[in-house]
């Protein structure tokens, strides 16, 4: 009786196939912002196909979509805008104001308004998103960048590169009601799903930070260690929490590996190599596949969590930097 060898690209190709199969009829996109081609890929994430490209402004980084999914919305950085695309048609129908350098914004769970992280005047810009106005530009510390809002809408917590911390806001009135002194060079923040918690990246201090929402305390510190990787290449960009609090996927920018941290007792469980200086992550609809943006190598990766593998990359346009997914 001969034996079949199925080879690791075959059983990676297989889970795929699987994966693929498993999706629902509606097709869910992908967009991916190309810093340095001043694009958005759009990519079928059934098929995992670039299906369009789309011109956008000056050097788009952070992006993100309504919540009914019809307004794609994208840091024109360079351009000191936010523009926003539609996503049925696939065209600019206008821009919002951002103040300047716009990098990381996120949305009150209702859909507005939005907050924006201007990083050379170390505002957050308030954005009303239908009147195209700004409602009000709130001061924190120095180069802010990261992002968070709790899923009830009432807490908003900004991250400061230079001034190493995580500000956090009323979202209603814009009060500071507290700062918290995390590791160097903040660069991304998350709330848990039941938002007891917020974590935050540090990507020269090469670490996360875990903060109690109600004591606004770092309740852990989590590092990293990879062995044959240099420590000052261990830097933690983007994060994502699965919604079931398990689990947390953890970008470590020039190590090329996505960290996987079991979120109830904070080990490190797995790395995942993808591709060069992972940068930001974004789960599909059920969270069954998480998709990385690789900005040196020029392609994002598509990693399956139920088995924690990495079964396919996909070339898009240069220095891919934000991610986000249409289900």
């Amino acid at each position: 009786m001969s034996v079949m060898r199925i080879s690791r690209s075959m059983t990676a190709g297989f889970i795929w196939l699987v994966l693929a199969l498993a999706l629902p009829a509606a097709a869910q996109t992908v967009y991916v912002s190309n810093e340095k081609d001043n694009t958005i890929s759009v990519i079928d994430a059934a098929s995992l196909e670039v299906k369009a490209t789309l011109p956008v402004g000056q050097r788009p980084r952070g992006i993100g979509l309504s919540p009914d999914g019809k307004w794609l919305y994208v840091c024109a950085s360079d351009d000191d805008t936010i523009q926003v695309v539609d996503t049925a048609t696939q065209e600019i129908i206008g821009s919002l104001p951002s103040g300047p350098d716009p990098e990381l914004f996120v949305l009150h769970p209702s859909g507005n308004p939005l907050y924006v992280a201007n990083e050379d005047d170390n505002l957050v810009t308030v954005v009303d998103v239908a009147r195209g106005s700004v409602l009000a530009e709130i001061p924190v510390g120095v180069e802010p960048e990261g992002m968070a809002i709790s899923h009830d809408g009432k807490v908003l917590v900004s991250t400061s590169e230079t001034s190493n911390m995580a500000h956090f806001f009323d979202a209603e009135t814009y009060e500071n009601t507290g700062n918290v002194l995390v590791g160097s060079r903040p660069r991304f923040a998350q709330f848990s799903q039941d938002d007891s918690q917020i974590w935050v990246s540090s990507e020269i201090g090469g670490t996360v930070s875990v903060i109690d929402a109600a004591t606004r305390q770092i309740v852990h510190t989590i590092r990293f260690e990879i062995p044959a990787v240099p420590k000052d290449a261990i830097q933690p960009v983007g994060l994502r929490l699965t919604d079931d609090g398990k689990l947390a996927f953890v970008a470590l920018g020039p190590a090329n590996r996505v960290a996987v941290v079991d979120a109830k007792t904070f080990e490190v469980l797995k790395y995942l190599l993808v591709g060069q200086r992972v940068w930001q992550l974004a789960f599909n609809g059920d969270e069954s596949v998480l998709f990385t943006t690789n900005g040196v190598s020029n392609d994002i990766s598509a990693i399956d969590v139920e088995s924690l593998k990495v079964i396919k990359s996909v070339a898009v346009g240069r220095y891919p930097w934000g991610v986000t997914v249409k289900n």
